[in-house]
Formats: C-alpha cells, sequence, structure tokens
C-alpha cells in the first residue's frame, strides 16, 4: 500500500488509500479545521436550544432532605411513618425530582433527565428502621430502603438512591460480620454512605484532635467493614468545629461536603454560593409550628411556585446550563463546562 500525503492550509486529515491486489485508491473527504470548527458550532447550538426549550437552570437551588426514623409510631418530629414517607416520595415524583446522592451532588456528577430537578435524600443516625434485611439478604418491608424501591419500581425514571449518615450503631448491628454486611449491601446497590461522627457528638468547642477522633473513627470503621471512604459528612445537630475545615480534611478523612442540618434549599455546585464546608438542608415535616416556613412541605411550595429557583438540567452531565443573566453567578472552576443560553 502506498500512503499520498496530501497538502493544503487548514488540512486536519489525510486520506488513506484502500489495499489489495489491483484495488484503485479510495475517495474519502479531506476535513478541514473550518469543517471541525462549524461542526462543533452546530453541536453547540443545538445544546442552547434543548437547554432553553426546558428552561434548564443548573445554578438553580437543591433541596437537601433531612430523615431520621421511619417508624409506626414517631416518637419526636424528626420521626417519619411508613405512609407518610411514602407520600413524601410520591411528592417528589409529581414535582420532577430524581434523587440523587450526596457525594454525586458535592462533586457536581449530576446526570438526570432533561427538564428535571436532582434532589438529595439524607438520612441519619443509620437506624435499623432505614436498613434492616433479612434472612436472605432482602430488606424488609417498611424500611426506608425498602419503601423507596418500592416507590422507584412504580415510577421508572426516579432513581432508588439516598446518602445514609453512619454513626457506630450500624443499623443496630454490633457483630462486625453483619455491620459489614449491611454497609456492602449499601454500597452494592447503588446507596452513598457518608459520615456522621463515631458517637454522634456535638463537634462545637472540642479540640481538633476531638474532632479528628470522631470523625476519622468512624471513617476508618466504614472502610474497613465496606471499602468505602465517604465523600460527605452531615454534623450531629449540624454544628460546626471550631474551625470548619476540621470538618472537611483530617486525620483519615478528606471529604468534599459538610451537610448542616436546615433550614433551606442548598445552592448547587456549580454555584459561587456553594459552600463545601456548610450546605444546607430541609428537616422532613408539614407546615406546623416552626415548619410553616423552613422544613419540606414549605420549600417544596416555595420552590414549585419559584421555578426560576430551582436546580433545571438540561439532561447532559457534562455541561453547565442556564440563563445568559445568571453568568455571574457561575464557580470559575467550571467555566468550561458554561452553556448559558
Amino acid at each position: 500500500m502506498r500512503l499520498r500525503v496530501l497538502g493544503g492550509v487548514g488540512l486536519v486529515a489525510v486520506t488513506a488509500l484502500s489495499a489489495g491486489c489491483g484495488s484503485e485508491p479510495a475517495t474519502t473527504k479531506v476535513v478541514t479545521k473550518a469543517d471541525t470548527a462549524a461542526k462543533m458550532k452546530q453541536e453547540r447550538a443545538a445544546k442552547v436550544a434543548a437547554a432553553a426549550k426546558v428552561k434548564a437552570n443548573e445554578l438553580g437551588q437543591i433541596p437537601v432532605l433531612m430523615f431520621h426514623r421511619i417508624i409506626p409510631n414517631p416518637g419526636t418530629t424528626d420521626d417519619r411513618t411508613p405512609q407518610q414517607f411514602r407520600n413524601d416520595l410520591e411528592r417528589l415524583v409529581k414535582d420532577g425530582y430524581v434523587p440523587i446522592t450526596a457525594a454525586e451532588m458535592v462533586t457536581g456528577k449530576i446526570d438526570i433527565p432533561a427538564g428535571r430537578h436532582p434532589v438529595v435524600l439524607t438520612f441519619d443516625d443509620s437506624s435499623p428502621s432505614q436498613l434492616t434485611l433479612n434472612e436472605v439478604g432482602v430488606p424488609k418491608p417498611d424500611t426506608a430502603v425498602a419503601i423507596l424501591r418500592e416507590v422507584a419500581a412504580k415510577h421508572p425514571g426516579f432513581r432508588p438512591v439516598a446518602t445514609f449518615y453512619v454513626t457506630r450503631d450500624m443499623f443496630g448491628k454490633t457483630v462486625r460480620e453483619e455491620q459489614a454486611q449491611t454497609l456492602q449491601w449499601l454500597k452494592d446497590n447503588g446507596f452513598d454512605i457518608g459520615n456522621h461522627t463515631r458517637d454522634h457528638v456535638n463537634l462545637r468547642g472540642r479540640s481538633e484532635k476531638e474532632v479528628e477522633e470522631q470523625i476519622g473513627g468512624i471513617a476508618q470503621q466504614i472502610n474497613s467493614l465496606a471499602s468505602v471512604k465517604p465523600v460527605t459528612i452531615a454534623l450531629p445537630y449540624g454544628n460546626q468545629p471550631t474551625k470548619k475545615q476540621w470538618a472537611l480534611h483530617g486525620k483519615g478523612y478528606d471529604h468534599k461536603g459538610v451537610f448542616l442540618a436546615g433550614y433551606t434549599p442548598a445552592p448547587a455546585p456549580f454555584s459561587k454560593a456553594f459552600d463545601p464546608a456548610g450546605i444546607p438542608r430541609i428537616r422532613v415535616m408539614e407546615k406546623k409550628g416552626d415548619c410553616v416556613q423552613f422544613c419540606s412541605e414549605a420549600w417544596l411550595d416555595w420552590l414549585k411556585n419559584n421555578p426560576d429557583m430551582i436546580y433545571t438540567s438540561d439532561g447532559d452531565p457534562r455541561t453547565v446550563a442556564y440563563p445568559k443573566f445568571k453568568s455571574p453567578y457561575l464557580r470559575q472552576a467550571f467555566a468550561s463546562w458554561s452553556l448559558p443560553y
């Protein structure tokens, strides 16, 4: 085979000749830099049009919902009954939300369909009501995981994922093998395992050594049981240590996000307003008492009534799409992902 070299300004690709006894050279199109640039421009224009069509706003706010126990007879206002939890999830389905994990949120790996909104479901304290496996390794009915998977099965596209913030209680398991089985089940089924300190202590006012012992201790335990290094932490009582960076980085841990206890939707990770050391969550409750304004029902109503404020996906996890007037709010780190329209 003989290769004929073609010259010319702006040449990107050359023609390879087909080989074979007595065969004639094949003719292929020469692709120039101008052709490539035109194609890229056309593709970008199509992405911009698609983003505008669904009114994408990936600088909008994301509700991070905070759950605790899912039990038939609530003992505190933080508890939800199984039916209440089903209703919570059905509301999210109806409003066009798709669950993502806390780890996906803080790292900007938000891959949901165009026109949909991300929501982060978080569960504190590693309660048996959140996940208990039966004799054959299946989540027991009316646990949080079982209900989430049940609702997701009814509504294709509603991802059965959540983040579980673990303490040494480990879903009520004290035997190491049972602890490992539970954490491994979460890992194998796409759930996210987060740090909630070893003993669920208030970190406010504690020394750096104490903070590292509490956070690093449970991080080491989780890693030894399931080979998982938590990407995020939820602070007990929402209280930050004396230096909030201690919750992000320390001996035995390196978190990408620190979640608090309330009381507003969270900025998108692409927004300048995003603070990885202090990400707000929303308590799940109806409009009662203090929750008339600051809990899940109130905030979900507000986001529904203010669609320009909510995170709406363009369907492409490689871009950050938003109306042009929001350009000043984009974090510089994501400038190369930018897709204003």
